[in-house]
């Protein structure tokens, strides 16, 4: 069987440069494009070079339509604006979309379900093994304590993250609330600042740290009366990120269209 041919969209943030690196270690897979912003500095340059991997015939474009030539799976950790703008352009052509992409609205998640219709998504907030077992463990756990516990999620990035809460800890957030059959939107407590009053029965908490270099760090609290559970994954290095995001992508091959999550990828959907 042939290998698939990846795009990398956002080649040259901080995930993209990663993917590049770790593609040529990934059996089955191969790097064909590498797209970022058109006002990106970087546009020109070969894309493995950048990585300091020598020379891979890849440069940087912004130019999605030529890349999109020479493709099967698009793997994308870029901004919310450029992945609905690819989902599109994926949904059209029939081409698989894994998106890492965080920060995305509930109109963005509106059109990326519309190109699930017309071919397979991959979405996660994590793509990480240890961190969807762990929203496994959190929804399980959420459905045996029940709302009598109450949850916080407390997680800290790096100075430079841009959004608040992480992708990670909305999707953790979403965990619990399917773990209690409800709605995180309409359950969840965020930025408590003052005099807020006592906690509201049945929230679920969020508490977004920034400092530093930190990769990712990620805590589950349920809090009872006179106990405590926490669940924890603290992030080392991203290369776990980008392994995930090719199995997602090695995984897309031959499936129907849909919008699936790294527990359909895993194998732990419905845990």
């Amino acid at each position: 069987m042939s290998d698939l041919r990846l795009v990398v969209m956002g080649a040259a943030g901080r995930m993209g440069r990663m993917l590049v690196q770790t593609i040529p270690d990934t059996l089955g897979v191969r790097l064909t494009g590498a797209l970022d912003h058109p006002a990106s500095p970087m546009l020109g340059a070969d894309s493995g070079q950048m990585v300091g991997s020598g020379p891979n015939g890849v440069p940087i474009s912004a130019d999605p339509a030529a890349a999109l030539e020479d493709c099967d799976v698009v793997v994308d950790f870029s901004a919310p604006a450029s992945t609905v703008a690819m989902s599109a352009l994926t949904g059209e052509r029939g081409l698989a979309h894994v998106i890492g992409t965080t920060g995305l609205s509930e109109e963005d998640l509106a059109a990326i379900a519309a190109a699930a219709e017309k071919t397979v998504v991959v979405r996660s907030g994590n793509m990480s093994l240890g961190v969807n077992l762990l929203a496994a463990l959190v929804e399980r756990a959420a459905r045996a304590l029940g709302p009598a516990w109450d949850a916080e999620i407390v997680e800290m990035h790096h100075r430079l993250k841009v959004d608040a809460p992480s992708g990670t800890a909305l999707l953790l957030g979403e965990a619990a609330a399917r773990g209690r059959g409800v709605s995180l939107a309409e359950n969840s407590a965020r930025g408590r600042d003052g005099l807020t009053g006592p906690r509201k029965a049945g929230e679920i908490g969020f508490a977004s740290l920034r400092g530093g270099t930190v990769i990712g760090d990620h805590t589950v609290i349920f809090a009872g009366m006179g106990e405590r559970i926490e669940f924890s994954h603290r992030a080392e290095e991203r290369g776990i990120f980008a392994r995930g995001a090719l199995a997602a992508a090695l995984w897309t091959r031959g499936r129907p269209a849909g919008l699936y999550s790294m527990a359909d990828v895993l194998g732990i959907s419905g845990e």
